[in-house]
């Protein structure tokens, strides 16, 4: 099952025995064993029973607030995990430390060699001329093993990101649907929804494993300290940003799986969020994206990308306590 996604305001969340009940109108929507849920995810003001909560932390599955446009709202996470020596060389490794320098470069070029990936498939694909985009990504990618500080590097992953997005619009292959460039808080145009709340929902994922493997969310390499910002979790979703979220965003419109009837506008901000049937369609195409299998690059065997949070996350738990000489990112061929 993975995370439980539940959308419905008047919905109401409990325990019955050992699974997760949800009911809507006073009627079971769904319910499903808790040994199949790996998170909970609430957008809207659904309620919660006490003993579901207790019963979701104790099995160490956190519980993410939403608001529909996607905007992070709050979490409810279990206890750190017990590995204090993984916590204790995370905060070793922290400010300018070599090690520090090394994993921000790992999560930069992971990023950008899989952007640079997407537009090469999408030039063979399309028959586009990419090449402007591509040069830059490459560029970027050599320019950070010569980087010698944790500015330089988000320098470089700054002009990636600029180049990549600079081709997101031809990479969108339909007429009723447009980019011209990345927005948020909130989000004012349909694809740039999709592209907040997809990030979202994969924060909330990869946060959830770095708090299974005993790591502290909190405190990051590549992303600064905020209070409030789950810094590491961020780092850690970079490489996985192009393959599971903008992959799910493009394939949804290319294929026509939304329409902008699907999108509403709020008259005050100028938000766009998805219509309650629209953000079924788009909770469910993420969680098959998540769910899907392909061969892992350093592993050479089978998984999901669900599992892949967790594999990526022990690789960096290795690296940074000693037992392996690099963090390998997640890089798609």
């Amino acid at each position: 099952m993975g995370t439980v996604y539940v959308t419905q305001e008047d919905a109401y969340i409990g325990k019955v025995d050992e699974s997760l009940n949800i009911k809507a109108d006073k009627k079971t929507v769904l319910d499903v064993p808790l040994i199949k849920v790996d998170g909970l995810v609430i957008m809207g003001r659904a309620n919660i029973s006490p003993a579901a909560i207790s019963e979701l932390i104790s099995r160490k599955i956190p519980i993410t607030y939403l608001n529909f446009n996607g905007k992070f709202l709050a979490s409810l996470e279990p206890d750190m995990g017990k590995n204090i020596f993984v916590r204790n060389a995370q905060w070793k490794a922290a400010g300018e430390s070599a090690q520090a320098l090394h994993v921000t470069q790992g999560f930069v070029r992971g990023k950008l060699k899989n952007y640079r990936q997407s537009l090469l498939l999408a030039q063979r694909r399309y028959d586009l001329d990419l090449n402007s985009g591509i040069t830059q990504l490459s560029h970027a990618i050599a320019s950070l093993d010569q980087a010698k500080t944790i500015n330089s590097i988000r320098g470089y992953e700054g002009a990636g990101s600029a180049a990549y997005f600079g081709c997101f619009n031809q990479l969108i292959r339909v007429d009723n649907f447009s980019f011209s460039t990345r927005n948020r808080r909130p989000p004012t145009d349909p694809v740039n929804s999709l592209l907040s709340l997809g990030y979202s929902l994969l924060r909330h994922d990869i946060q959830g494993a770095l708090n299974m493997i005993g790591f502290d969310p909190y405190l990051g390499y590549l992303h600064t300290e905020r209070y409030g910002r789950p810094s590491l979790a961020l780092d850690l979703m970079e490489e996985f940003r192009p393959l599971i979220v903008d992959a799910v965003v493009l394939s949804t419109i290319n294929r026509r799986m939304l329409a902008p009837k699907d999108f509403i506008t709020e008259p005050v901000s100028g938000a766009v969020s998805l219509t309650k049937e629209g953000l079924h369609n788009f909770l469910r195409l993420y969680q098959e994206k998540k769910l899907s299998k392909f061969k892992h690059p350093v592993m050479q065997k089978q998984y999901t990308y669900q599992e892949s949070f967790e594999i990526q996350g022990r690789f960096l738990a290795k690296y940074l306590m000693g037992e392996i000489e690099k963090y390998p990112p997640l890089v798609m061929k």
